[in-house]
């Protein structure tokens, strides 16, 4: 459209630019009167000029002449200059004079010179004693002489008269002025004439260009010829175009009507001249012309025409008075605008659809979407009813019953079954006949459709009462898979629905079951993975005293993430707490932190300190990834995280150690809030590339552990630190208890909308006082068991716990005995009365000892099978000075 635009106003000033062309180049009357006034005007102005010129040159030389002749005459016949010349030097007297005279009289030279034409002055002294330029024999004779040269100063005019004593020639005078120091007053008139030419030309000029408009105007540029072809050619087309034109005068009678005109309005043969009014047209119409008012595109309906009216004035332009009229028959064009509106229409509501059905993977807001969409565009209610098995994301069977899933109208009191109701189709119904052949089917008449009615004769009988009269019912197919059926209904508009309605709504549906048939596939991911990760996560936290624990777990908004964590009880009354977080959503991230989590509980009984366990998954983590490859999944888990701490309720110590983990917060009894420094080590896969390190945090009684995954403190809008100090501020107005805790932190909505998992872990520490422990050292000699057997035993009965003395002697004799015949000093025994009885020995060796069976001729070898069957549990851990041999025994 630009571009017609552009070459359109292109064509317009190229037939400007050749009419007005054509004007002044003379071949239209008005460019002949306008080219030669011009003339006429310039050969006047060029007369004057030349007249003016020549008047100038003769007065210039006239009055030359004149000014010379007087000069020299005056100083011919001056007193003293004949005197002067019989001097015995005539140049120093008549020198000055003849100066003096120049400059009073304003000729260029005055020259007095002997008979033998000699200069006796000069203007200029060199030229004194040379001879004299021009003819002086006149002058010798007695008579004046005149002529013009070009002297050594230029053109000029000279004058030559003899100086006489007693009628003798006795010497000569010349007086003389250039023709440039002459002719001022011509000067100042060529200037005036010049300007005088300038403004007749100006005004004959515009003048003409009046006149020349004017005829343009009237004669649009043209010759006679032309003229007439235009004449020729605009009644052809008047009378060619299939548009009705109408020429009315300002008193209201019909000067032209073109052939589409007399057809469209049934106007008589001799219409022309006589009023509109008398025309017999409808009167609006008749009333339109003569009123000769504006009007664009009025429709006026005349015999069974609908025509679109536009009238303007014909003296806008100043022409004369009257108006034209242009009519137009718009009845089949109204038709077919109607259709290309209706096919607009449903363009834009399947582009809609494309756009709008889908926003969510969520089944039942897709379902709603289609019937928000077509209510009211296309029906007047819209119902969608799904297998119950696609909305738990699995394949419906076949003859299961539907339930309906969305619902929208243009009124809420339709008596059409309600959303959540379960519908069980009949056979004959129009909804199984379109879920059986895959086909829409298409009910144009409720009332006379038995198959519809026997669903349910009741609501059915209310279905018509209400005024729902037309259906149509299309399968929600996805390939293959039928999932549902949709339903369109019709109450207000008269007609039934068409067939061109069945293909739109087919379309519709089409577009709307590939959505649903994603979220179906989502629901049904979403819901492996979200059971897949309930499986893996701890379901309750384990007994232990070391530590009171509150925990929350927090799902992100889409998918299933990889956080996890654990509280695992360790040997003497320690308890480890891990957090840990796999990068990435869905079933991979589910499975991946299951495996992590389960080889933690592996490593986690081998007692070892955070560093070394971190070392070791680490490992695991590497040879998963490699495993991966391997198998071609191209999702390794180098992206995985983890925090491992062990809390000793007894030191009141915490060894921490971090794989790429935000650092843990503690809140000290007071309520101030710190995040202790804990050596970040890489995240998990890397493969030993940097050494973990642990750092051990003493902790008061009552201080809170706060371990949290990076989903909290992390947003893509701001940066961690941000979030680090959030935290702070949250966790600094909490309550003591780790349940308040908990609760502060999430309410204070740290992430808006969070897009990663959340997992919190708070645990208040306890400790074991001192009537709780009791500890000895033992001397390497075997006559220190029996001493240690005693201590024990007087340690029980102050405990209450006499039920234990024979067990917990024979358990202490077989590992004290142990230790000093297989260890290393020191050697200690500790006992912990716990929710068990914990006994544990200390040596300095770090052999390890090991359960076997021993042979009916061994000596040794039973004391381990001892301690195993008479202990709950029992174990070995490794410190960095040697080992600790412990047993535990339940409490009565």
């Amino acid at each position: 459209m630009a571009r017609l635009s552009q070459r359109a106003a292109g064509s317009a000033r190229r037939g400007r630019g050749a009419r007005a062309r054509a004007a002044l180049g003379g071949r239209s009357v008005a460019g002949q009167v306008f080219v030669l006034q011009v003339v006429i005007v310039l050969l006047l102005v060029v007369a004057a000029v030349v007249a003016l010129v020549l008047q100038v040159r003769r007065d210039i030389t006239t009055e030359a002449r004149n000014r010379s002749v007087a000069v020299a005459e005056a100083f011919a016949n001056a007193p003293g200059t004949v005197a002067a010349l019989g001097a015995a030097d005539p140049t120093a007297v008549l020198q000055p004079r003849a100066e003096a005279a120049r400059k009073a009289t304003g000729v260029d030279f005055i020259v007095v010179l002997n008979t033998d034409g000699i200069r006796y002055t000069h203007p200029k002294p060199d030229r004194i004693g040379k001879k004299f330029v021009g003819d002086i024999a006149p002058a010798l004779a007695g008579k004046v002489v005149t002529e013009q040269i070009t002297g050594t100063i230029g053109p000029l005019v000279q004058a030559t008269v003899p100086i006489k004593d007693d009628g003798k020639v006795v010497g000569l005078v010349s007086a003389g002025i250039t023709t440039e120091h002459v002719g001022g007053t011509a000067d100042e008139q060529m200037p005036l004439l010049l300007a005088a030419a300038a403004c007749a030309l100006a005004l004959a000029t515009g003048g003409t260009a009046l006149v020349s408009r004017r005829l343009l105007r009237q004669t649009h540029g043209l010759g006679p010829g032309e003229m007439t072809r235009m004449y020729e050619h605009h009644d052809a087309v008047l009378h060619a175009v299939r548009e009705g034109v109408i020429i009315v005068s300002g008193e209201g009678a019909l000067l032209l009507a073109n052939d589409e005109a007399q057809r469209l309005l049934h106007l008589p043969a001799d219409a022309e001249g006589q009023p509109v009014a008398g025309l017999g047209l409808p009167q609006d119409m008749a009333d339109l012309l003569a009123s000769g008012r504006v009007a664009t595109d009025e429709v006026h309906l005349v015999g069974e025409r609908l025509l679109a009216v536009n009238q303007r004035a014909t003296e806008l332009e100043g022409g004369p008075s009257g108006t034209v009229a242009t009519l137009r028959d718009s009845t089949e064009l109204r038709a077919l605008s109607g259709r290309a509106e209706t096919a607009r229409e449903r363009l834009n509501m399947l582009y809609d659809a494309g756009v709008g059905i889908g926003t969510s993977l969520d089944v039942t807001r897709t379902a709603e979407e289609l019937a928000e969409l077509a209510v009211p565009r296309f029906a007047d209610f819209v119902t969608v009813d799904l297998f119950d098995a696609v909305l738990g994301g699995g394949q419906p069977e076949a003859g299961a019953d539907l339930r309906r899933t969305a619902s929208s109208g243009i009124r809420k009191d339709a008596p059409l079954y309600a959303v959540g109701d379960r519908i069980r189709l009949v056979a004959t119904s129009p909804q199984t006949r379109a879920l059986r052949t895959g086909r829409a089917a298409l009910e144009t008449r409720l009332a006379e459709s038995p198959g519809w009615r026997a669903q349910d004769l009741e609501r059915s009988a209310q279905v018509l009462e209400f005024g729902i009269h037309s259906l149509i019912a299309v399968p929600l197919r996805a390939g293959a898979l039928v999932l549902g059926v949709v339903n369109f209904w019709r109450s207000q508009k008269p007609e039934p629905f068409d067939a061109d309605e069945v293909a739109l709504a087919e379309e519709l549906v089409t577009r709307a079951a590939v959505s649903i048939d994603n979220a179906r596939r989502y629901t049904r991911e979403h819901t492996m993975a979200v059971t897949l990760q309930r499986s893996l996560l701890p379901r309750s936290l384990p007994e232990q005293n070391a530590l009171d624990i509150a925990y929350r777990y927090l799902p992100a908004q889409a998918g299933v993430g990889g956080d996890w964590f654990d509280v695992l009880p360790l040997s003497g009354a320690r308890v480890a707490l891990v957090v840990g977080d796999v990068v990435g959503h869905g079933l991979h991230a589910a499975a991946t932190m299951g495996r992590l989590r389960t080889a933690v509980h592996n490593f986690s009984a081998l007692d070892l300190p955070p560093e070394e366990l971190l070392a070791l998954l680490d490992e695991s983590v590497s040879r998963i990834d490699q495993d991966e490859v391997r198998d071609g999944d191209s999702a390794p888990v180098t992206g995985a995280t983890c925090l491992y701490a062990v809390y000793d309720p007894v030191a009141r110590r915490c060894s921490v150690a971090r794989a790429g983990h935000p650092p843990p917060a503690v809140i000290r009894p007071d309520g101030t809030v710190e995040f202790p420094e804990v050596p970040a080590g890489p995240p998990l896969g890397l493969g030993g590339l940097l050494p973990f390190e642990a750092a051990d945090l003493e902790l008061a009684e009552g201080s809170r552990l706060v371990l949290y995954t990076d989903g909290l403190v992390e947003d893509r809008e701001r940066d961690i630190d941000v979030g680090l100090e959030l935290l702070a501020a949250a966790l600094a107005r909490a309550g003591e208890s780790p349940e308040d805790t908990c609760r502060v932190v999430l309410d204070s909505r740290l992430t808006a909308r969070p897009s990663d998992d959340i997992a919190l872990i708070v645990a208040r520490t306890r400790a074991l006082d001192a009537g709780q422990v009791a500890e000895w050292p033992v001397p390497s000699d075997p006559a220190a068991v029996g001493r240690v057997r005693a201590a024990v035993t007087r340690q029980l009965a102050a405990w209450g716990l006499e039920e234990l003395e024979f067990t917990t002697e024979l358990i202490l004799s077989e590992l004290v005995t142990n230790a000093i015949r297989y260890g290393g000093e020191p050697i200690r025994v500790r006992v912990l009365r716990d929710r068990s009885l914990i006994c544990e020995v200390y040596d300095s060796s770090s052999t390890s000892p090991h359960l076997r069976y021993a042979a009916m001729t061994d000596e040794g070898g039973r004391g381990l099978f001892l301690v195993a069957q008479l202990a709950e549990r029992w174990g070995t851990r490794y410190t960095p000075d040697g080992k600790v041999i412990w047993a535990e025994q339940p409490l009565p």
